[in-house]
């Protein structure tokens, strides 16, 4: 699997995260991490970064993760986010990673997919900043579905 390109046509996929500022940095297997840049826009009334623009970044990781994970079957699958959790920390200043995993065995989720035409998993994501500390936690759900 190529994940460069992945990278690439990933940052290219998602317009919103594109307007929000986000830059996807790296995509494997069942793992993903996005830059999200201090600016003026993303930024609040307490000159720190939006908690809007940093649930994007974290979900956008997610994405990342799953993509990575499921990269094969792109064309046969359909992905939705089915809820997310976030949780602030600190308060969030300068730029901020948002690191994902996938919480669970990748081929035992191809094989549920296989079997039951569908699958639900949770992938975890980090949100630190320049010193590496967290700001942020948020775990996201994907559904996944086959194509009929």
């Amino acid at each position: 699997m190529d994940y460069e390109a992945l990278v690439a046509s990933y940052n290219q996929m998602i317009p919103f995260a594109t307007h929000v500022g986000l830059q996807v940095k790296t995509i494997g297997p069942g793992v993903s991490t996005v830059l999200l840049p201090e600016a003026p826009t993303t930024m609040n009334h307490v000159a720190s970064q939006h908690a809007g623009a940093l649930f994007t970044a974290g979900e956008s990781a997610s994405g990342g993760a799953f993509v990575g994970s499921f990269a094969e079957r792109m064309g046969e699958i359909t992905p939705l986010a089915e809820k997310a959790e976030i949780a602030y920390k600190k308060i969030a200043r300068g730029d901020i990673t948002a690191t994902a995993t996938l919480s669970a065995d990748s081929a035992a989720l191809h094989e549920e997919l296989d079997r039951e035409g569908r699958v639900r998993f949770t992938v975890d994501v980090a949100l630190t900043d320049t010193a590496e500390n967290v700001v942020a936690e948020m775990s996201v759900q994907w559904y996944v579905r086959k194509n009929a």
